[in-house]
This record gives structure tokens, C-alpha cells and sequence, in this order.
């Protein structure tokens, strides 16, 4: 029996666990917030910093490997030295959206760059951001011979900056110019947004190790923060994860890469071996704080609120398109109410119609997977809107599963602590580089459609003629033609008493 340990460096903080590497039992933990600093721009030395104080106290004492997650969607540009030619270049950097735009034309379309690489060039993606470099600071641009991502940067300090660089399945599917579908580089992409090529780290294997450090401390391949947190959780093949942040996140584990000429889904690859597609949703959390805002309470008054009203909001119904949309592709339409009758103006139907909007929404985005194969048996749902009781019952029967929340916890670091028991027991000979370690599934509550799925889907229906009617064909562009499993019904449900008599029987 040994330790490991699993460091997660996100956008605001580290969180280290060490776990136990047969069982899984989280031993220790620290935690140490980034300095301030935030915006575009971050000096990566903060996260070193960042990392002393979480593990000091001797924290990682007697850990035998170490594995890393990190926040993604950033680009540390270096020189032929492995300095840095600028700060590190991190988050959604609203500075490259012209950027993305033109590298979509410059490849002839978002059909081209999904087909190549699986995912359709944003402003958080590394790709856009070498494009914006190039032409913002064309003198800082000249200087890059070869680029990393944080969580590559922060392996390749802790290996005490060795010869060989780094990545993994899971970081490089996520820069723009790695196919996962492929498993290559397309350096011709990097060439096309930055003016040249540059040196890319090695893409090791899940149980991979990246290294060994001076002190002989195994580190493992590393990967990025959405993969970590699914290997930590055990999802796997048949779940999905819907991640409540302002913004939403729907993804599955798949067997192939998705090629989705829309662009609507982002083919990742996870920290298995496996594939991991998403669809991201503009609006999730932020539609529930709206409201709340609007009925002058705040989320957990907004969910007792609902838990008033009845499923279907008593004919109301919301779209969620606050920010505008990205699923389905809107992005310059915003949100609305319809149904509004008189009896229906009441602070607890209106709050029940945003929880049934926000809800609805990614259960669009989960059917963009469902169409294309991706089996959806029970969805995990994760952020802390998800602790909201009218969150909790309305989700199965809207989701169309079983829906589980997991007990808060570090997930991504401990998922990164998993894959350095998988990389450790890999190089003892105890584990194959087909079968990771079996660790306990996190403690869950677990909700289940039951009697209210027939209720649920009649919601649905009615949410999916409300917004066929008010954006026609949108979703069936988001879905690329393939059919969906929420596909709307001939009878929508569309009043008051219709809604009523869904649920009643």
C-alpha cells in the first residue's frame, strides 16, 4: 500500500489531495488560493507559488507519484529557452474573438475545422489566441518556438524543466490543432494562426508517465480540469455530466470522436483513452439568477418559489437565451417569456418557468448527444445549483434519466491523483495500461424520473414548440440533421389547462 497525491490548479486556487493508491481514501488535503491577479493575462509563477502553500506541512510526505490538473483554455507562448515571451494568456480572452472568426474563414468554414480537429476555434481556445498574438503583438509573436498548456507547464516545473515536453489526450484535444479523432497534430493550423510553426509537447497515453523527478517522485501524464474531474467521479460509458455554471456544459463518454460538421459538439478526448463530446449551453445558473433577481429573493428563495407551481409553470414557458445561444446557434437573440395570461403572473410560475427553461435547455444540448449515439443513462449533475430542490425535481423527468449529485469534493485533483496510481501501478507491473485503478464511485444522491417521466416529456414538448415556433430550424442546424431523442410531439402542450391535464394523468 502506498500514497499518491493529485493537484488541481485552477483559475482561483490549488486543491491538493493524497489519496490512498488501492482504496481511493483521500488521507490529507491542502489548499492554497492564487494571488491576485486576475484578468487575460497571468503569470504562471503565481500557480508554483499557489502550490508551495498548499503543500506545505509536509504534505507530501511519503507520495510515491504525483499527478496534475489545471485549468484549460490557456497558452503559455516561450522562447527557443523555455522563457516566457509574455504572460501566460488565459480564460475566454474576449481579446481573441476576431481572432477565432477569422481562422474559421481562413480554413473555409466551421464545417472544415470540426471535420480536421473535432471542435470550431473560439476565444478560449489556444488556436485563437496564437492568432490574435501574431497580430496584436506581432514582436512577441516572432519570439515563440513552442507553446504549452498550463497544466503541461506546471509537469514540466515540477520535473525540474527536462529536454522532453509533455501533454495528454485529454489537454491537447482541447487546443484547436490536435485531432482526437486522428490522435495528430495539425501543424499546418498552428502555421495558419501564428505565421510559423513551433515546437508542440509530446501526446503521452493515459497511464503514461510524464517523468521523474530529482527528489524520484513519479509524475503522470497530467490532463485538463473537465477530464480530471470525470475520471475522479467514475464516469463513465451510459453517463453524462451537466455541469451548472452560468454557463452550461453537457458531455458523455464515447467510444470514437464525434464529427460534427455544426461544430455544435466539441470532440474532446478523456483521461481514459476514451472520448469525451461536449455541448456547451450560453445560459444555465445565470437565467435561475435572473429571475431571482427580477422576484427580488436570491436562488435557494427562487427554488422554494417553484416548488409552489406545478411542471409546465402553468402554461408559461421560458427560453433561456439571455446571453444568446450557442445550442442552438443564436448568439444574437435573447431570451422570452410566453403564455403569460393573467392567473399565470405569479411569482412562483414565473420562477418554476425559469428553473423549466434552464432545465430544458440542456436537455436540448444532452439530445444533441443522445442523436449521435452518445447512451445516456444517468446524468451526473454537478455545480452548485444543483443542490436547489427545484433543480433536484424537475431534472429527471426533464433529463429523461436518472439523476445523480455527487457530495461536493475535489474531483479534479482526485481524479488526477488517480491517474498517478494508474501511471505508478502501470511502471510497479500491478496495473495494465488498459485498466485503471478501481477506486470507490462518489457518494451520490440519486433521483429518479419515476411516475413524473410521462409529465416531464409533455414539458418538454411544449418548451420545443414554443421555441421551434419563435426560431425555426435552429435546433435542427445545431443538430446537423440528426435526429434527437427530445424531438417535439405533434399535440404540444400549450396552456394552462393543457398543462394541467399533463399532469394530472
Amino acid at each position: 500500500m502506498g500514497i499518491v497525491a493529485g493537484l488541481d490548479s485552477s483559475s482561483a486556487s490549488t486543491r491538493i489531495v493524497v489519496c490512498d493508491t488501492e482504496t481511493g481514501a483521500v488521507v490529507r488535503q491542502g489548499y492554497a488560493p492564487h494571488p491576485d491577479g486576475k484578468g487575460p493575462d497571468v503569470d504562471p509563477q503565481t500557480w508554483l507559488m499557489s502550490l508551495g502553500e498548499a503543500a506545505a506541512g509536509g504534505l507530501l510526505e511519503g507520495v510515491q507519484a504525483i499527478g496534475v490538473s489545471a485549468q484549460q483554455h490557456g497558452l503559455l507562448p516561450l522562447d527557443s529557452d523555455g522563457a516566457l515571451v509574455r504572460p501566460a494568456l488565459m480564460g475566454n480572452d474576449k481579446r481573441a474573438q476576431s481572432a477565432a472568426a477569422d481562422l474559421i474563414d481562413a480554413l473555409g468554414g466551421r464545417s472544415a475545422w470540426a471535420q480536421g480537429v473535432g471542435s470550431v476555434p473560439h476565444a478560449a481556445q489556444p488556436v485563437a489566441k496564437l492568432r490574435w498574438l501574431a497580430r496584436a503583438e506581432p514582436e512577441h509573436a516572432a519570439r515563440v518556438a513552442e507553446i504549452m498548456q498550463p497544466h503541461d507547464w506546471l509537469v514540466w516545473q515540477l520535473l525540474g524543466r527536462p529536454a522532453r515536453r509533455t501533454t495528454d489526450r485529454g489537454g491537447a484535444s482541447g487546443t484547436g490543432f490536435w485531432s482526437a479523432a486522428s490522435g495528430a497534430y495539425r501543424p499546418d493550423l498552428v502555421e495558419l494562426a501564428l505565421g510559423h510553426q513551433v515546437r508542440l509537447p509530446e501526446v503521452l497515453g493515459p497511464a503514461d508517465a510524464a517523468g521523474v523527478t530529482p527528489e524520484g517522485l513519479l509524475i503522470s501524464a497530467g490532463t485538463g480540469e473537465t477530464m480530471a474531474a470525470a475520471f475522479g467521479l467514475g464516469v463513465g460509458t451510459g453517463d453524462a455530466v451537466v455541469s451548472l455554471g452560468a454557463s452550461g456544459s453537457v458531455f458523455g463518454i464515447h467510444h470514437e470522436a464525434l464529427a460534427d460538421s455544426t461544430g455544435t459538439i466539441t470532440s474532446f478526448a478523456d483521461a481514459t483513452g476514451m472520448h469525451l463530446p461536449v455541448v456547451h449551453t450560453s445560459n444555465a445558473v445565470r437565467v435561475l439568477r435572473g429571475m431571482a433577481e427580477a422576484l427580488g429573493t436570491d436562488l435557494e428563495g427562487l427554488s422554494d418559489l417553484a416548488l409552489k407551481s406545478t411542471p409546465g409553470s402553468y402554461g408559461m414557458v421560458m427560453l433561456p437565451y439571455l446571453e444568446g445561444e450557442r445550442t442552438p446557434h443564436l448568439p444574437h437573440t435573447a431570451g422570452s417569456l410566453h403564455g403569460l395570461r393573467r392567473e399565470s403572473m405569479k411569482p412562483e410560475h414565473m420562477a418554476r418557468a425559469a428553473v423549466e427553461g434552464m432545465l430544458c435547455g440542456l436537455a436540448d444540448a444532452l439530445d444533441v448527444l443522445r442523436g449521435r449515439g452518445v447512451p445516456v443513462r444517468r446524468v451526473f449533475l454537478l455545480g452548485a445549483a444543483a443542490e436547489l430542490g427545484a433543480v433536484q425535481a424537475a431534472a429527471p423527468a426533464l433529463l429523461g434519466a436518472q439523476v445523480v449529485v455527487p457530495q461536493p469534493a475535489d474531483y479534479a485533483a482526485v481524479g488526477a491523483a488517480r491517474q498517478a496510481a494508474w501511471a505508478l501501478g502501470l511502471a510497479h507491473g500491478t496495473h495494465t495500461a488498459q485498466e485503471p485503478p478501481r477506486w470507490p464511485a462518489a457518494a451520490c444522491q440519486v433521483f429518479e424520473p419515476g411516475e413524473e417521466l410521462a409529465v416531464g416529456q409533455a414539458v418538454r414538448q411544449q418548451y420545443t414548440s414554443v421555441r421551434e415556433e419563435t426560431h425555426p430550424g435552429a435546433f435542427e442546424e445545431a443538430t446537423g440533421g440528426h435526429e434527437a431523442a427530445g424531438s417535439p410531439a405533434e399535440s404540444p402542450v400549450g396552456s394552462p389547462a393543457a398543462g394541467q391535464e399533463a399532469v394530472e394523468g
